[in-house]
């Protein structure tokens, strides 16, 4: 299964971090380190994306600001490929609360909650745990 990560550039750190966890949980993830000099970005996120069989979506105050978000999740819910593989993962950030609400489509979907992306190893797992038992 190949894993598309949907996040603003902000939380890139956080995005290499839950790479990190999905390929040692032996997933393969695509990332943009695979976008060379002189690549059309948008045209490669969207090779990207369409390459891919599952997306997990890193929900940010940063992230709800951007075109990606009503992107990459109208992609995923439209694909029937995606069904049970789109994986929002709110992320909380301590001693700060939540100033974004999830898109409300995520109330129909299992949604994971990452309470200190720094240290929540546990909830990082979870998403590992989701897209393996999606596979």
């Amino acid at each position: 299964m190949q894993v598309y990560i949907s996040h603003a550039r902000a939380d890139a750190k956080l995005a290499d971090r839950i790479a990190a966890v999905l390929r040692d949980a032996g997933l393969q993830v695509w990332d943009d380190s695979q976008i060379l000099a002189g690549d059309n970005w948008a045209e490669k996120l969207a090779e990207g994306l369409a390459g891919s069989n599952a997306i997990v979506v890193l929900v940010t105050t940063d992230y709800a600001n951007t075109a990606n978000l009503g992107y990459d999740v109208g992609y995923a819910l439209g694909n029937r490929d995606f069904k049970g593989r789109l994986i929002p993962v709110i992320v909380e950030r301590p001693g700060e609360s939540m100033p974004i609400e999830a898109p409300w489509v995520f109330s129909k979907l299992r949604t994971i909650h990452l309470k200190d992306p720094d240290t929540d190893d546990a909830g990082l797992q979870q998403i590992a745990q989701a897209l393996k038992a999606a596979a």
